[in-house]
């Protein structure tokens, strides 16, 4: 029996149970789970280091990206590592605070990769719409100023979660049917109505306003950009533009895909099996930071060349 904190209110620990109705096959689930955290962590290390190397690469486009392998590394490094630990020693535990911090690092940084994701479309606007006025728009001091603005934005739109829960009473159960804490998933909690209607009134307010403003804002890049492409006479001016975009546009819609669908089935999918939307969670976390590097390794040439030269000798 798990001990209750001075107020009673607020368990010390809670216990969270990986995935409910697969624990015979935890062993089995971690294998993927752990190889897909190492690439992602190869993958972003390695895109890091490609673009600090090459100064061909200092440009804004690859610089917001850097941003967002950061924030990749940090969201998969707040989760997988204790997922792992559950799948491999059946360690259950985690303490009320750390459950908190978790939750807010998923919640803030996932705020900041839209975020990061919405700068690279306005970056891709202002070089295929305005070419002679991208240097002038997009200077270091600008990309280094929306760089702390969405970091800051993430920080701190999502400060007062940690709190609202905070103040919830934990009395019936401290288990979360999850494989990280995520508030959605605790249903078994015993919350006063009140404080329900805020919190739920609060994340749709958060994610209104965040995702909602960066997908409308990408939309309306993209739109811009297809006018402005579609008017160039010389076809090949056409492809080697719509070239440039596509890497972003995968990334773009595997990280709103995936977003809206978890949320999609979390909400609406009661005959779904629990197992299914704790899965389908997971995807959530571990396919965009995955990804996002090898697309951009794949599709962009100056990376592709830049890792070329790095493992041909020089004579």
């Amino acid at each position: 029996m798990l001990g209750y904190n001075r107020t009673g209110l607020q368990p010390t620990t809670f216990l969270l149970l990986g995935i409910p109705g697969l624990e015979s096959a935890h062993i089995w689930i971690s294998i993927p789970f752990c190889l897909v955290y190492l690439l992602s962590l190869l993958g972003n290390v390695a895109l890091l280091l490609i673009v600090k190397r090459d100064r061909k690469l200092h440009e804004p486009m690859y610089l917001f990206l850097s941003m967002l392998s950061v924030a990749d590394l940090m969201l998969t490094s707040s989760t997988l590592p204790k997922i792992l630990s559950i799948f491999w020693f059946n360690d259950r535990e985690i303490y009320f605070e750390a459950c908190l911090t978790q939750m807010y690092l998923i919640h803030s940084l996932s705020t900041m990769e839209s975020g990061f994701i919405l700068a690279m479309a306005f970056d891709r606007y202002v070089a295929i719409c305005h070419p002679l006025r991208h240097s002038t728009l997009l200077t270091p001091a600008v990309i280094v100023g929306l760089g702390l603005l969405i970091v800051f934005r993430g920080a701190v739109l999502l400060s007062p979660h940690p709190f609202l829960l905070r103040w919830l009473s934990y009395c019936k159960t401290n288990v979360i049917s999850h494989t990280y804490c995520e508030f959605m998933h605790m249903a078994v909690v015993k919350l006063a109505a009140e404080n329900v209607r805020i919190n739920k009134a609060y994340g749709l307010f958060v994610a209104f306003s965040v995702l909602g403003f960066d997908v409308i804002f990408i939309f309306l890049s993209y739109a811009f950009i297809f006018q402005a492409v579609f008017k160039f006479s010389q076809k090949e001016a056409r492809l080697k533009a719509f070239n440039t975009c596509t890497a972003h546009i995968f990334v773009f819609l595997q990280f709103y895909i995936l977003t809206f669908f978890t949320s999609f089935i979390h909400r609406f999918g009661f005959n779904v099996a629990p197992y299914v939307h704790i899965l389908l969670s997971n995807l959530y976390l571990l396919v965009p930071p995955l990804l996002n590097p090898i697309v951009y390794g794949v599709k962009t040439k100056q990376i592709r060349e830049t890792v070329i030269k790095m493992f041909t000798p020089k004579n």
